[in-house]
């Protein structure tokens, strides 16, 4: 397992849906280590495989010192929602309020094809969306009101990294980025 540099916004692989997975083998358990130990390494509360640059759907998370992985996510929300600060990797060095359900049901696979569930509320549940979205070729900016979106657009044009898509060896993808996902 190896850490591995993060696409950053503009890559196309982070506007694309991610493909189900099929084969439950070898290959993904070492991409489910990459984004695990990537992760881990930027201290982010999760990683979705698009990050990567791999086009399946599988994300990993740590929050609350749980870690764990989901292949194949099927979501169910709670009805209540709240709107707080959201960071991602692949937009480093920004946060923006952004709106999210409070409480999220997920369900789908681990790396050897066994079902599992993940049930959570506040940060579990906005992390679970979060990488949920990267499958779905979604990012956090596309969930803010059209003026919020403007400004972090805006603070995108201006961020230091703007009009590249991966890190250049000079940049660590993992400078200090908070709780981003």
């Amino acid at each position: 397992m190896s850490v591995t540099p993060i696409r950053l916004f503009g890559d196309p692989v982070l506007r694309t849906p991610a493909e189900p997975v099929l084969d439950f083998d070898a290959e993904l358990r070492r991409l489910v280590g990459d984004l695990t130990d990537t992760m881990l390494d930027a201290g982010a509360a999760g990683l979705a495989a698009p990050q990567l640059g791999v086009a399946l759907r599988v994300f990993s998370y740590c929050v609350d010192g749980v870690v764990g992985h989901l292949v194949n996510p099927d979501l169910s929300l709670g009805e209540e929602q709240e709107t707080l600060p959201e960071g991602c990797l692949s937009l480093p060095g920004l946060r923006f309020d952004t709106p999210r359900a409070v409480q999220v049901v997920a369900r789908g696979w681990n790396g050897f094809g066994e079902p599992v569930t993940v049930e959570g509320t506040h940060l579990l549940a906005r992390a679970v969306q979060h990488e949920t979205d990267h499958l779905d070729g979604v990012l956090f900016i596309d969930r803010m009101d059209r003026d919020q979106r403007k400004l972090a657009l805006k603070a995108i044009r201006e961020a230091e990294w703007a009009g590249q898509t991966a890190p250049t060896v000079k940049e660590s993808p993992h400078a200090t980025f908070g709780r981003a996902f």
